[in-house]
């Protein structure tokens, strides 16, 4: 999944008036990562939650009222007048940008819907044991999204933009059908009661919410930031640079980020009661925060970056050299990423969800106070003070949830 964002931005920078193009490309993906925000931890609530048919039943309504308010959202936000006081007064984008931005979310308008009802369908089939589906799924999804990229570059006469929102809106569509499909089988044991884990849990809504809540505030929270280094990036030096390269790099670090992301679910379904197997998950993430983090500074470190961000991102030399300091400063993200899954892995199985609001909060207001720090007041370049400012924050967030952690390991141990 993560190697969607560089290869549509090397499609994009291809097509015509490429630094408006990503530019508004990566706006209208951060906003609609934004408006999906209070879907993306059904995941983790089905891995934790989904025990028995009733657990199943009544998280998959708790899913669709979220699918359904989520698109809501999304159609009341693209009403003109609300996008404008939004684009061009909060976010203050070019009007080029903004323009062009409009038009791709357009192409978003399946996504948070497809996203919380295949995000759910995963949980179940991780909960199962069935991980090795929700890879075949990834990869479903992949293909769907190239094909349609492909169709938008080869056939369509449209702005590079609304291709990349095309085939991502595309691509999950596909996923969510596929991975219904392959979860046909478990879904049906499951209603038959045939994979119950112990005596039925009467689980209300009401429980529901206040395990969930606090962890889609979390991701609304987490999200907002690409949003907001936009609106900083926009009022910084070099705006229009800054904005186009930004998901450049955002892409390549997903993708090394990714791997660490994917480790949460891992690790709330293998924790064990008490966390039983805290020893061995942490072995296994200090390795993939080492492979992750190590992987990255060998392209962004060595002459590497310049096959990449030229070669294979195809941007123009000037953009590059934009690119290469921020790429550099977010070397350690990986190996954050991996502390930062293994530690909410252990504040949701042990049902302290709420520390994990705190840490987003710790984090975003810090991006903030740093980029009016380094942007405004060092005058550095807007997304290098955007990149040096989310990793100051992330190290921060990290922090707190190591002392969280750690009293809460301690105080289960300390009980059995």
């Amino acid at each position: 999944m993560a190697a969607e964002g560089p290869f549509l931005a090397a499609i994009i920078a291809r097509l015509p008036d490429a630094t408006y193009n990503l530019a508004a490309y990566g706006v209208a993906f951060a906003l609609a990562i934004v408006i999906e925000g209070p879907v993306m931890m059904l995941m983790s609530a089905a891995t934790s939650l989904v025990k028995d048919r009733i657990s199943y039943t009544k998280l998959r309504n708790f899913s669709r009222v979220l699918a359904v308010g989520t698109t809501l959202f999304l159609l009341l936000f693209l009403y003109p007048p609300f996008y404008r006081s939004l684009v061009d007064g909060a976010l203050g984008l070019p009007r080029e940008v903004a323009d062009l931005t409009y038009g791709a979310l357009w192409f978003f308008i399946p996504w948070p819907a497809a996203i919380a009802y295949r995000r759910f369908i995963q949980g179940v089939l991780i909960r199962s044991g069935k991980t090795r589906l929700v890879a075949y799924g990834t990869a479903i999804r992949f293909a769907g999204m190239m094909i349609a990229a492909f169709t938008g570059y080869f056939f369509l006469d449209i702005p590079g933009a609304f291709v990349g929102s095309l085939a991502l809106s595309a691509g999950v569509v596909v996923e969510a059908v596929a991975a219904r499909v392959m979860a046909d089988s478990t879904i049906r044991a499951m209603l038959g009661g045939d994979l119950d884990e112990g005596p039925p849990i009467e689980m209300t809504y009401r429980e529901i919410s206040a395990f969930y809540f606090p962890l889609a505030l979390t991701s609304l929270i987490g999200l907002s930031t690409q949003p907001l280094l936009t609106f900083f990036m926009g009022r910084s030096v070099a705006p229009i640079e800054s904005l186009a390269v930004f998901p450049v790099i955002v892409g390549l670090s997903f993708f090394f980020r990714s791997l660490g992301l994917a480790f949460q679910d891992a690790a709330i379904a293998l924790m064990g009661e008490r966390f039983r197997n805290l020893p061995e998950l942490g072995r296994f993430a200090t390795s993939l925060a080492l492979v992750t983090t190590g992987c990255l500074a060998v392209i962004t470190l060595t002459p590497v970056a310049q096959v990449y961000f030229i070669s294979l991102s195809g941007l123009t030399e000037e953009l590059t050299r934009f690119a290469v300091i921020p790429a550099r400063i977010i070397v350690p993200l990986p190996a954050l990423t991996v502390l930062l899954t293994f530690q909410r892995a252990i504040l949701v199985e042990s049902r302290r969800t709420r520390h994990i609001t705190v840490a987003s909060t710790i984090e975003i207001s810090m991006v903030a106070a740093m980029f009016v720090i380094l942007g405004w007041g060092l005058d550095l370049v807007g997304v290098t003070a955007a990149f040096s400012a989310f990793l100051i924050a992330r190290i921060l967030s990290n922090s707190y949830l190591m002392i969280v952690c750690r009293r809460v390991v301690k105080e289960s141990r300390a009980t059995s």
